[in-house]
């Protein structure tokens, strides 16, 4: 009798197992409700006319011989585009309708620099497109067209869309239109350089070439994210696909209706990735967080007192994990807005109120020569020197710290520090000069990290973080 129990407890378990996996017995519903308000965008970039060419005296151009006519032709860019003119170049993306009277989201890479963009409905009807507003930060465009009662899908909440969710993808890769391709949500949170306003959505839906500015949409057959790329080895889909979350994409909308620009938030700081071992010469319990490098002079951070060194545990209520969920968050606040920012400074944590500005749209170092007052190897494990003037001036005037003239610290060197780097700052205090480099080293504890701030010859500032080898 135990046996049949425990059978039956297996094949239940088995299939219910077997369900998770296959995910829902179908997408059919969920297709025939979504997709009438998907559509096609095609945009076109005009060509040119092919120019007149000069006609020689007694007759025309035409009149001459081969070998002479191309004497007369202009030269592309002085006088028009060429003899043989232009074509108009057309391309392409998805879309999909928000209001009933024909407002349209898609892509900004989809619709920039195109001169006309055409609209077409799942119904086949085509209407020319205005286009309302584009901001290439977030990659989000809206679109009008003149028409009423039309299908719509509805905003959803991309902060609540959990990993491992299914959802769909509806667009026109290669100018298949009303193409359906399904998956889950492989990750969360994802960054992009040059998008770096954006915690993009990562899926293993089938996203291809056109399928960009079409709509993610969840189960319940809201919309939480606009497919904007893929990461391809050779141009096709290979399951690495990643969608802008619809409260990033929804912000810009509004902006884009309300004013037909958006304004994002300005902290005015540098940051960095924290590591183990920075995490440990800062006091951390782990390493989570936006580590300051960098604070500009007249910003928000400097007014409300961020410093160098501090750590961002939180901003605006919402905890950091790691250092590239800062812009985000800080892009999505309206300028003028004060936000509380929780920082760890070297193990104390502080909260500090912040007014938010608005954005402005708009290495190894160098092998210096000794100086005078050079200080021998020390714990540290490195040689460091004053600065003379003409040095300093050459590295970009860095205030106060001194020079690296030798790495001799293996623990060092791995960490990324190099001779002609100027050290600014060591754990929580300022090196101004050789005097507080001294007095400074001589309160360090043998094997504890130390973070270090360096100043590199581009310009930019850095820390790092390592554990000196035992003298």
């Amino acid at each position: 009798m135990l046996n049949k129990t425990l059978a039956a407890f297996l094949i239940g378990l088995t299939l219910s197992m077997a369900q998770a996996v296959a995910g829902p017995a179908d997408f059919t519903d969920l297709v025939d409700q979504s997709i009438p308000a998907v559509v096609n965008v095609e945009t076109i970039r005009f060509g040119s006319r092919p120019t007149q060419r000069p006609e020689s005296r007694g007759g025309s151009q035409e009149d001459l011989p081969d070998m002479f006519r191309r004497f007369f032709d202009f030269p592309f860019g002085e006088g028009g585009p060429g003899p043989r003119g232009q074509p108009d170049r057309r391309g392409g993306g998805s879309g999909f309708i928000i209001s009933d009277d024909g407002l349209i989201v898609t892509n900004h890479h989809v619709i920039e620099n195109a001169d006309q963009v055409v609209v077409r409905l799942a119904d086949r009807r085509e209407f020319e497109a205005q286009i309302v507003g584009s901001d290439a930060a977030t990659d989000v465009a809206v679109l009008r067209i003149e028409a009423e009662d039309l299908p719509t899908l509805a905003f959803g909440d991309s902060d609540e869309l959990r990993v491992g969710e299914w959802v769909i993808g509806i667009g026109s890769p290669f100018s298949f239109e009303q193409t359906v391709t399904a998956g889950i949500v492989s990750a969360k949170g994802r960054t992009q350089g040059r998008q770096q306003y954006v915690p993009f959505i990562q899926t293993d839906v089938a996203i291809n070439r056109g399928n960009s500015g079409g709509p993610l949409i969840r189960t319940d057959g809201t919309v939480i994210g606009i497919n904007s790329w893929i990461l391809s080895s050779g141009g096709g889909n290979i399951g690495l696909s990643f969608a802008i979350p619809i409260e990033v994409a929804r912000n810009s909308i509004d902006q884009l209706l309300e004013y037909g620009r958006v304004s994002r938030g300005y902290l005015g700081v540098g940051i960095e990735v924290i590591t183990r071992e920075k995490a440990d010469a800062l006091g951390l319990g782990r390493p989570a967080g936006a580590l300051v490098n960098r604070v500009e002079p007249g910003s928000a951070a400097a007014a409300a007192g961020i410093e160098v060194g501090d750590v961002i545990v939180s901003f605006n209520n919402r905890p950091l994990d790691v250092f590239s969920e800062l812009p985000p968050l800080v892009g999505m606040v309206r300028p003028g807005t004060e936000v509380p920012v929780v920082l760890s400074r070297w193990g104390e944590e502080i909260t500090k109120q912040v007014t938010i500005k608005e954005l402005e749209e708009d290495g190894q170092g160098a092998q210096p020569e000794q100086g005078p007052d050079r200080e021998p190897t020390n714990l540290l494990g490195l040689a460091v020197e004053s600065i003379d003037s003409e040095t300093r001036q050459r590295l970009g005037d860095p205030q106060g710290g001194v020079l690296i003239s030798n790495v001799e610290s293996d623990n060092a060197y791995r960490a990324g520090v190099r001779r002609g780097q100027v050290i600014l700052m060591i754990n929580n205090q300022s090196v101004g000069d050789m005097d507080d480099f001294r007095s400074i080293l001589e309160a360090l504890e043998p094997n504890r990290s130390v973070a270090l701030l360096l100043h590199r010859s581009d310009g930019s500032t850095t820390f790092v973080a390592y554990t000196p080898e035992a003298p």
